[in-house]
């Protein structure tokens, strides 16, 4: 008996032990650490003033001086710590110098007020990203590339059509977030419905301003009734569940700022999409119900240069951080071809 009262006594002084490692190694990501990176908290500014914070992943094994360079953001309403970070992990454990970041008001990045998005200064973060990538002694400036996922997805491909630095683009699982603001999902909002939102949005701001306060969206429930639609059962086996929960995450502990909206819907972001002359991979899944936003960007887009991925028996959520359904190894060709 005391043999067996030793044993537990040792087996759950290791479980601490463990458990302490861990928690003081400062990895707060909600995917497993590679061993084959290193990563730098790193933070700079965009245009606006708004100081960005992201995380810089590099290859432990570099093979040249200066390597070509990806900024990562999204999803819309996750932080860098969620699908970007793996994104960039990944790409850096394949040679490349990769940038994780938080959008503007969100996150660890600074803005006030906090969690608005801006189909303006969203779309500048990934320059303001490409920007500092530039600075950086590891990267060669004349090949640097994006990845947007879900919302930023939209942005990523507003960023390529107005920065020509950015040499080659993705996007997966994405959302044109001015369509589905101003046209509801499946563009299902009449003119008069999206009047009377317009309406309804302008009194909140009334409210905002002579309270004080910012009202906030509704955001993921905290549990599932089974009536949702399949859709929103995916976001919440995502962000409110141990897979892809982050206390910094908008979508796992709260929601946006009512009124963000508003400026989505009178501002199309893939206005110019048609002008990107640089490459351009666009990943879907093929259960996806967004699948349509990714569908009808791509037929905007021109030259020979671009190219649509459907990811057979993928629904949104799994290209967040599903290792069997993300293409990694088709990222990695798209870009070593058009980053060389």
């Amino acid at each position: 008996m005391k043999i067996l009262s030793a044993i537990l006594l040792i087996a759950v002084v290791a479980a601490v032990l463990v458990f302490a490692v861990y928690h003081h190694s400062g990895w707060d990501k909600t995917f497993a650490k590679s061993d084959k990176v290193q990563i730098k908290k790193v933070s700079f500014k965009n245009r606006y003033g708004i100081t960005l914070v992201g995380d810089l992943y590099l290859p432990r094994d570099v093979k040249s001086a200066k390597l070509p360079a990806i900024a990562v953001s999204g999803p819309f309403g996750a932080v860098k710590e969620q699908a970007s970070g793996l994104y960039a992990q990944k790409m850096a454990e394949k040679g490349f110098v990769a940038l994780a970041f938080d959008p503007s008001y969100t996150g660890e990045s600074g803005g006030e007020p906090r969690n608005v998005a801006s189909p303006d200064i969203n779309t500048e973060d990934f320059s303001a990203a490409v920007d500092f990538l530039t600075t950086l002694p590891e990267v060669d400036a004349d090949k640097i590339g994006i990845i947007g996922i879900c919302g930023f997805g939209g942005f990523a491909l507003n960023a390529a059509a107005m920065d020509t630095r950015i040499k080659a683009a993705v996007t997966s699982t994405m959302y044109d977030m001015s369509r589905v603001n101003a046209n509801g999902y499946f563009d299902a909002m009449t003119p008069e419905q999206r009047y009377t939102l317009r309406e309804q949005l302008n009194q909140q701001r009334t409210k905002d301003a002579q309270s004080k306060t910012i009202a906030v969206a509704p955001g993921l429930p905290d549990k599932l009734t089974g009536q949702e639609p399949q859709f929103v059962q995916d976001y919440f086996g995502y962000y409110k569940t141990k897979r892809g929960y982050h206390k910094r995450s908008i979508n796992s502990t709260g929601g946006w700022n009512m009124t963000s909206s508003l400026s989505f819907m009178n501002m199309p972001i893939l206005t110019y999409s048609n002008e990107i002359k640089n490459a351009v991979l666009m990943i879907h899944g093929e259960k996806a119900h967004s699948r349509y936003f990714s569908e009808d960007a791509f037929k905007k887009l021109t030259g020979n240069n671009k190219e649509l991925m459907i990811i057979p028996g993928a629904n949104h959520v799994d290209l967040y951080d599903n290792m069997e359904k993300i293409p990694f190894d088709k990222i990695e060709a798209f870009f070593s071809k058009y980053l060389n």
